[in-house]
């Protein structure tokens, strides 16, 4: 019979509606063990299936279905997109079940390609527990074509932008007690943006154009300014911090691999400068003071490299170690502290902070990202960290309150 081509070595058949879910007896403590990690860690795709219609009793059976099969039939050494496609030929009625319950097939694909990814990472004991005080991460949705930028206006508030299927700008946003769907902003984008916030229910967002150019889009408290061209010769996205109300910071790597600033100083832009250095990837800034400007890098040894304005003048670059496989950011909760955060090896989270005193050792996040972060911070005691997720979306983390 068709439902029965599909075939566990060693299993007890458990049904639902007539259709069988296996469950292999050899490997019953590692499969529940992995269902455990899911349920205390990753919580959240539950909900995303109980949000697309599907009850609590249903979403365990298939999680506990999936596992099982990525445990005892996967070729492990694949990627978790490979074995889902192998998963999808070798069991074509499994789809029937989310149809049932009316569950969209992109949520169906992104949560199961997620609870694979789970899955292998705990068979190669790569499963980390979420660092304390750091929410699980949650998945936002979207098609990202790039790393995400985030910037916030006020407590509680966050924006988030991000590069499009069609390589528009894409905006989502927090408004204090729920996430807003996403609105097309337009442009045509050949980089990822970079936003800042210098005032109330203002934002200032700039990407690389098609002629490698600098553009700016900005948020004025009523409407989305038109595009604007301010010229250079990029070649990594922008990044964008604020001093002081209506004060503008951007930092690009231009041509020669070399740092370059443009600056908004409240009346006109100013000329390029260039600040020199060897970028090996788009720069990230922040600014926690009216006369501070910090600015990272990933460096030629795919390290993490620091520059500050102190109010004079420029330091020199310093290297803060690590092993950089994106681009960093920096987020700043307080005067004289700093958090930055990196992707690392095996695709996790890493963050490194100054406490006023001295750096810190690195600290590691988990997580599974596909781009590089994206960190703001809202208060003392809070910082929002987003990236793309292995289905090409948007995933969030959270410290504090």
């Amino acid at each position: 019979m068709f439902y029965y081509q599909y075939y566990f070595p060693q299993v007890v058949p458990v049904h639902y509606h007539g259709q069988p879910l296996f469950m292999d007896i050899r490997q019953q403590t590692s499969v529940q063990e992995i269902l455990q990690i899911i349920r205390t860690q990753h919580n959240n795709l539950y909900t995303q299936l109980e949000n697309a219609g599907m009850n609590r009793q249903i979403a365990e059976y298939v999680f506990f279905f999936v596992v099982n099969y990525t445990v005892n039939q996967a070729n492990t050494n694949q990627t978790a997109n490979q074995i889902y496609n192998q998963f999808q030929r070798q069991v074509p009625w499994f789809n029937l079940l989310f149809r049932q319950f009316n569950v969209p097939q992109n949520v169906a694909d992104r949560v199961l390609v997620r609870v694979i990814q789970i899955t292998l990472d705990a068979l190669k004991g790569e499963e980390q527990p979420p660092s304390q005080g750091w929410s699980n991460w949650e998945d936002l949705g979207g098609v990202l074509t790039s790393a995400p930028t985030v910037a916030s206006w006020q407590p509680n508030r966050l924006d988030v932008f991000v590069r499009g299927t069609d390589n528009a700008l894409y905006h989502k946003w927090w408004d204090g007690r729920r996430w807003n769907d996403w609105e097309n902003l337009g442009g045509v984008l050949t980089s990822a943006p970079g936003a800042v916030s210098w005032g109330p229910n203002r934002i200032d967002v700039f990407v690389r154009g098609t002629d490698n150019a600098l553009y700016h889009k900005w948020w004025d408290g009523a409407r989305w300014n038109d595009w604007e061209s301010l010229g250079g010769t990029l070649t990594s996205g922008p990044a964008v911090s604020s001093r002081r109300s209506n004060q503008l910071d951007v930092f690009v790597r231009g041509t020669g691999n070399r740092l370059y600033k443009r600056t908004w100083n409240g009346s006109r832009w100013e000329e390029w400068e260039d600040l020199g250095g060897n970028l090996d990837s788009e720069p990230a800034a922040v600014s926690w003071g009216p006369n501070r400007i910090d600015v990272f890098a990933r460096g030629q040894n795919r390290n993490l490299i620091h520059k500050w304005w102190n109010g004079n003048r420029w330091s020199d670059w310093e290297s803060l170690g690590g092993t950089l496989t994106s681009a960093p950011t920096v987020s700043s909760r307080r005067n004289n502290q700093l958090d930055v955060f990196v992707r690392g090896t095996g695709n996790r989270l890493y963050k490194r902070t100054w406490n006023g005193t001295r750096w810190e050792g690195w600290e590691n996040l988990g997580g599974s990202l596909t781009s590089a972060p994206a960190a703001v911070s809202w208060g003392p005691n809070r910082i929002d960290v987003f990236a793309r997720g292995d289905n090409q979306s948007l995933i969030h983390s959270y410290f504090g309150r």
